[in-house]
């Protein structure tokens, strides 16, 4: 049996299509790229076998994410430029891997350490559409809480402790991006374009789409203050 002794994060794109794919076809898209690398992976132990690897928290499909994480634990030491190269070489643009590095094997794992999330919510819409966004979002933050139905069941969230930071919206050519900011825990995480499009309320009909990237996973500290992971 191999033994896991290094504990190797990658960080990758998940952009284009590829946003499409379930959390578990990504895994599998992910694995197969680290076969095809060549890494010497290690196996979990049991009855099925399969490759040691842990993921951060899932995209919702249709989300993007510019900097998404794995660690996988490897049975040598391959320098990260050398596992980064032999990653992209190995695994198709939309899933990009951008970053490697070594991490404490016996530290928390990604699900666990990672809560706090960064978003940009793209809204493709007339000029105007900023400047409601804006409005809505000042109208929704002084209710104090946002009303979230999924699946069925509606999910009460809590504006003051749920949103990090007041949310920042910024004008473009034909439409408005607006960056979010939330805290991710075991209860369940705030979808930021739920957020925006209940700011946008009956302006939601004049926009064309609303797309959404994860830019950012980390950690908050005991002192509010963030952490990369």
């Amino acid at each position: 049996m191999s033994e896991a002794k290094f504990r190797l994060r990658v960080t990758y794109q998940k952009v284009g299509p590829v946003r499409f794919l379930s959390h578990l076809e990504t895994a599998r898209a992910c694995e197969r790229s680290i076969r095809r690398a060549g890494l010497p992976y290690a196996v979990t132990h049991g009855f099925n076998p399969h490759m040691r690897i842990a993921f951060g928290p899932a995209l919702p499909v249709g989300t993007a994410g510019r900097a998404e994480m794995y660690d996988v634990w490897l049975t040598e030491l391959v320098g990260p430029d050398d596992a980064l190269e032999r990653l992209r070489h190995a695994t198709r643009e939309e899933l990009r891997a951008i970053a490697c590095r070594y991490v404490d094997p016996k530290g928390p794992s990604l699900a666990a350490a990672a809560d706090v999330a960064h978003y940009e919510v793209a809204v493709s819409g007339p000029p105007e559409v900023a400047e409601s966004i804006a409005r809505g979002l000042s109208s929704v933050s002084r209710s104090g809480t946002l009303t979230v139905e999924h699946k069925g069941k509606q999910k009460v969230f809590e504006l003051a402790t749920t949103l990090l930071k007041e949310p920042v919206v910024r004008p473009v050519d034909e439409g408005a991006v607006v960056e979010v900011v939330t805290r991710m825990s075991e209860q369940g995480s705030l979808r930021p374009d739920a957020l925006v499009k209940a700011a946008l309320g009956p302006a939601l009909a004049g926009v064309a789409s609303v797309s959404v990237t994860r830019t950012r996973l980390a950690s908050r500290a005991a002192d509010g203050t963030e952490e990369a992971l």
